[in-house]
């Protein structure tokens, strides 16, 4: 067998509006996704959330099949929009402890409320406040009973897909507004772990995607100062990257004396992975939004068969990512928050079976090189909402039927229900 460490903490995960719909329930108030997914041609074939897995009325259903897995932990987010009645996820959490499942609540998965993003949103510094007074109100609601929480979940996304290439919600194409979301939802991330700690919270992570960038030695330093560096580094270090923040005043101005507060100390550090970048020298290559200022760079396509999502497969690079960040920013304990595969639909799902294998072993490689790896989430527990490619993208280890709701636990369930009872793999 290849076995991991007594205790290792294997999970799955979700967020709010892929899951819960009952989008206008018990004070539930308007979000930005809720309003971008009404715009037409924001998503394919116009889905929204409105509904999704129905998760608000069958949560009870939903923590009885991750019983059934074996689940040690299940990682959430709380809708921000839902700050009126918390009531769900008192019933949530209950239920999850009495299956002996430890609750991770991740406090922002992108639903900020619309009503502040008509005040500008996350280029607007008063959201980062905002959100603080949210984080203490929802530990005060939950602290309790939930140990483990998360200020925000991929920051790069928020900002860079939301307000630089418009692709997500709010829809802003902005490189600007890109960079200023960046350095507040950073604000925000400190001034949230200011107010967990101070309402006695004694485990706080953040969750960021991160991805090795490889190719041309200088487009891949860009793009790594901006994928990457660009939040590790004042989060965890307490400083902009000097080449970062040269480019980015390319753009705007963030206040450094943030700094200080953006890097309160981390009990863990969650990290998101898909796949890598691949980038070469083009000076005929526009670039991308996503990546404000990269225009002479090209992306590569993915090499062999990429997943549903165009993602290549690619689990060296989390070996390799998990290594980097034992050895680049030692002393922080690490989880895999995220890492999953859409693949074809089906209940029949090899393919799946295949990528979660490859991954695990990736990620017992990093613990033998010296990762402080603590646990790994499979995303996502459930077929859902997939942003801006609507339902169309599955990457459930439980299928959900959209014209029934009926779930069921796909072959990469009962595989992975036998790697959590094994803690292993076998050789």
């Amino acid at each position: 067998m290849t076995t991991f460490p007594d205790g290792f903490l294997w999970g799955a995960a979700t967020a709010s509006y892929q899951i819960e719909g009952a989008v206008r329930e018990d004070g539930r108030v308007p979000s930005i996704w809720d309003v971008f997914s009404h715009t037409p041609g924001a998503t394919d074939d116009g889905h929204t959330g409105d509904v999704a897995c129905d998760h608000y009325h069958r949560y009870a259903e939903d923590v009885e099949i991750m019983a059934w897995l074996g689940l040690r932990a299940y990682r959430f987010s709380v809708a921000w929009p839902r700050l009126a009645d918390l009531g769900f996820y008192d019933r949530l959490v209950d239920a999850l402890l009495a299956r002996g499942i430890a609750p991770v609540a991740t406090l922002y998965h992108w639903d900020l409320p619309q009503d502040l993003q008509d005040e500008g949103g996350w280029t607007n510094r008063d959201t980062a406040y905002r959100f603080a007074d949210y984080a203490g109100r929802v530990y005060d609601r939950l602290g309790d009973r939930v140990a483990t929480w998360t200020t925000l979940n991929e920051p790069w996304v928020s900002a860079f897909v939301g307000y630089g290439s418009g692709r997500h919600a709010p829809g802003v194409s902005d490189p600007a507004a890109a960079f200023t979301a960046a350095h507040n939802l950073m604000l925000a991330h400190g001034l949230g772990v200011q107010a967990l700690r101070a309402a006695g919270a004694s485990s706080v992570s953040i969750t960021l995607n991160l991805t090795p960038v490889l190719g041309d030695p200088g487009p891949a330093r860009l793009v790594d100062g901006l994928a990457n560096r660009l939040f590790l580094d004042p989060i965890l270090r307490g400083q902009y990257p000097p080449d970062v923040l040269d480019h980015l005043s390319r753009f705007t101005e963030v206040n450094l004396d943030d700094l200080p507060v953006i890097a309160q100390p981390v009990d863990v550090l969650g990290v998101n992975y898909y796949t890598v970048n691949r980038v070469v020298a083009d000076p005929a290559a526009e670039g991308t939004p996503e990546y404000p200022g990269s225009r002479g760079i090209a992306w590569e396509p993915p090499r062999g068969r990429p997943t549903e999502m165009g993602w290549e497969v690619a689990p060296s690079g989390l070996e390799d990512l998990l290594v980097r960040l034992a050895e680049e920013y030692p002393g922080v304990p690490l989880m895999v928050t995220e890492n999953g595969a859409a693949v074809p639909d089906g209940v029949a799902d090899p393919d799946r079976i295949s990528y979660l294998e490859s991954h695990f072993r990736a990620a017992h490689a990093a613990l033998e090189k010296g990762a402080d790896l603590r646990g790994y989430f499979v995303w996502s527990l459930l077929d859902n909402f997939e942003w801006a490619r609507g339902y169309h993208m599955r990457f459930g280890l439980v299928r959900v039927d959209y014209d029934t709701l009926e779930r069921t636990p796909r072959d990469s369930a009962r595989w992975y229900r036998n790697v959590i009872a094994r803690n292993g793999l076998p050789d």
